[in-house]
């Protein structure tokens, strides 16, 4: 026998094992300042590419007047307790009506935070004889949540409908004698490459099979569709999407999210989701917030065209320049470079030192060897200097990659992870 805590020191995890050279710069990098799209990285300004608080509202006056009158009335503990017990308020069931309603479903359920809260629905929805059919490319708390399910789980490949219909008959097979039932999931925006789900040719598959159809739009809510309501209205398919999840993580930059959907299956998921049932209800003050940020999102449509400006004015650019952005029809931006990891490294340390330019970056094993992907997630706070900027380092980098420096380069990681004075 071996201690538990052994294999945890010889192997900490793919990110844990660069967690000596890379933590404080690459990982748990800090960001200082006010929320904006300008902020200050080990001692310098940065253009901030990395945050998801599309529509401006983290700073926003009217928002933080709102966050801190309900601070001030409520303080950040009241109601104490889960909802179930003791943590319900005519608020939370305010909030919960108008999410509703500006996502016309009959009811929704407000959750605390918006990973567990997918995690636990998708678990508290199926059963044994259920199968659940998902996007490979789905994300983490989709994909933690079907891993709870004890019943048959196949993925099909991204956005990909044959994919998709094949799993269903296989689906299909396995519940038609079992009293099982199917639910498919899918993201409305995919937050690594910025491709919509195809929502619509999914609902149309219930012509040829039974099914439910749950979609995660954290990335599509508030921002997306001619009111903001996310990729199902951008889509013309609301009425097609059984199960709506948005998150206040992002277009909202709070905290929470909610389901939405016909009335007897929100009732279920309030008596039957773990995540809620054992844990506390989402604080008065966040709830007061929330409205207010919800208020903006129905009343500032403003904030949503400014977004998508400088969304189009920024991907535009870059595919001006000869870059590579996939296919993405939202706001993430991905830029994709060819690059092992120490050039990716090498690259990243002078976009953000002497560039200053900072952005999210991914290598393997999230995309291909050899692949390097720089995510910016554009938002209405950025100007046309920050695009102009960010553009023409971008070109220097690549410029750099391309004639060989940074594989050159030796970087460091001193100096990255030490103390700024």
């Amino acid at each position: 026998m071996r201690d538990l805590f052994d294999k945890i020191r010889e192997d900490k995890g793919p990110l844990g094992n660069y967690s000596a050279q890379a933590e404080g710069y690459f990982i748990y990098p800090k960001l200082e300042g006010e929320l904006s799209s300008r902020m200050k990285f080990r001692g310098h300004e940065v253009i901030v590419w990395s945050i998801n608080d599309y529509l401006g509202l983290s700073n926003n006056e009217e928002v933080r007047k709102a966050d801190l009158e309900g601070a001030q009335q409520y303080g950040l503990a009241y109601p104490m307790g889960s909802r179930l017990m003791s943590g319900h308020t005519d608020l939370h069931e305010e909030l919960e009506r108008r999410l509703a309603k500006f996502e016309r479903k009959e009811a929704a359920f407000l959750l605390n935070f918006g990973y567990q809260g997918m995690v636990s629905g998708i678990e508290s929805l199926v059963s044994r004889n259920d199968v659940i059919v998902y996007d490979a490319e789905a994300h983490a708390c989709i994909i933690d949540g079907v891993h709870l399910h004890q019943g048959k789980r196949f993925a099909y490949k991204h956005n990909d409908i044959e994919s998709l219909r094949t799993n269903l008959r296989r689906a299909t097979n396995l519940v038609k004698d079992n009293d099982g039932g199917i639910l498919v999931i899918s993201e409305g925006v995919f937050g690594m490459s910025g491709v919509q789900g195809k929502l619509k040719e999914i609902v149309a598959l219930k012509e040829e099979f039974n099914f439910r159809f749950m979609i995660d739009d954290a990335h599509a809510f508030g921002v997306l569709g001619e009111t903001g309501a996310g990729t199902s209205e951008a889509q013309g398919v609301m009425d097609g999407v059984d199960i709506y999840f948005g998150a206040f993580a992002k277009a909202m930059a709070g905290v929470g999210g909610f389901f939405a959907g016909d009335k007897d299956v929100i009732n279920y998921l309030k008596y039957n989701m773990r995540s809620q049932i054992y844990a506390k209800a989402l604080p008065m003050a966040m709830v007061v917030g929330s409205l207010k940020r919800l208020d903006m999102i129905e009343n500032r449509p403003e904030l949503r065209q400014k977004l998508h400006a400088n969304t189009a004015t920024l991907q535009n650019g870059l595919r001006d320049k000869g870059f590579r952005i996939g296919e993405t029809s939202s706001c993430v931006t991905p830029v994709f470079l060819e690059g092992d990891v120490q050039e990716a490294m090498a690259m990243v340390f002078d976009l953000r030192n002497n560039y200053h330019i900072f952005c999210s970056i991914v290598i393997y094993p999230v995309v291909p060897k050899g692949t390097i992907l720089l995510r910016l997630i554009p938002t209405a706070t950025h100007t046309l200097a920050d695009i102009e900027e960010t553009i023409e380092a971008f070109s220097a980098i690549r410029d750099k990659l391309k004639n060989g420096t940074y594989k050159k380069a030796k970087v460091d990681i001193s100096a990255m992870t030490a103390e700024v004075s």
